[in-house]
């Protein structure tokens, strides 16, 4: 197990780490819209999603990875009226590519965020 950090991200909030590299394979931790300092972006579901995808970048990148190495994906909402213009941004990011994805509404994010996002990815 490899423990991945990087300070183009924020720093986790909590007992756990930006990801972890387990025989060969990323995880991400989720990630909401903060900056890399820790900041809580302004704005709505659009610039949270967003910095959302900038934080994943950035920790795919210390991975050796990248988005087009996603596997999988997991998209926790706070209001799902916002999949439509989430889903739009989303599928920019990606491309062509099309990772296997889940989608949940959920009562609550930390600091109250619209949006997180979790990610499994090759390396190298």
């Amino acid at each position: 197990m490899k423990i991945v950090s990087t300070t183009n991200a924020p720093a986790a909030i909590g007992p756990y780490v930006q990801g972890m590299i387990v025989n060969g394979m990323f995880y991400s931790s989720g990630q909401i819209p903060l900056t890399p300092v820790g900041d809580m972006v302004a704005g709505g579901i659009a610039e949270q999603t967003h910095q959302v995808f900038a934080n994943l970048k950035a920790v795919l990148e210390e991975a050796n990875s990248s988005l087009g190495q996603v596997v999988k994906t997991t998209v926790f909402m706070q209001d799902m009226n916002d999949f439509v213009e989430m889903n739009d941004i989303y599928a920019s990011y990606f491309g062509d590519h099309k990772p296997a994805r889940s989608t949940v509404q959920v009562a609550r994010l930390p600091k109250d965020a619209k949006i997180e996002i979790e990610v499994t990815a090759l390396i190298g």
